[in-house]
């Protein structure tokens, strides 16, 4: 799924691929750009004299912009004996085994979210739309999943494709 083996303590672990590398090269152009423009500034024909703190300063800029881009590759769900583990930008949540009432992946939604009770979900980041068959395969893990450790009242009857 993600690329590592899951821990003891979980059976599955998920992040987004596309999402990732997409925030990766963000990071990269942006560290890359504001750095380039920090050198430059002393090479101004415009009058306007620029310091060593003025470069260090844009430099700097560029590495807090491009650290917050490595935000979008925080988000992560892991499923085992425990429950589901939702990770997404700025929080993480365990869902225990007897609130979770399935995965859903609406039409046109850009990632799928876990049921809970009482119509309510927690969006699920990890599972994109647009990382496709790796999306597909993480769905149907952990509906796998949770045919094993879900108690049988909250699993709900449905049909998984198999194609």
């Amino acid at each position: 799924m993600s690329g590592r083996a899951p821990s003891a303590h979980w059976d599955m672990e998920v992040k987004s691929r596309k999402s990732a590398r997409y925030a990766i090269a963000a990071a990269v152009l942006l560290v890359v750009a504001h750095s380039t423009v920090a050198v430059l500034l002393r090479v101004s024909p415009t009058g306007v004299y620029f310091r060593t703190a003025d470069q260090l300063a844009m430099a700097g800029i560029g590495l807090l912009l491009g650290s917050l881009a490595l935000v979008l590759t925080r988000p992560r769900i892991r499923v085992g004996p425990a429950g589901v583990a939702v990770r997404n930008l700025l929080s993480e949540r365990l869902i225990e085994w007897d609130l979770v009432r399935g995965l859903s992946f609406p039409d046109g939604a850009m990632w799928a979210r876990v049921d809970i009770p009482d119509d309510e979900f927690i969006n699920v980041m990890a599972i994109q739309s647009n990382d496709r068959d790796h999306a597909v395969s993480a769905v149907r893990t952990f509906r796998t999943l949770e045919r094993k450790y879900a108690p049988a009242a909250s699993v709900p009857d449905i049909a998984v494709d198999q194609d």
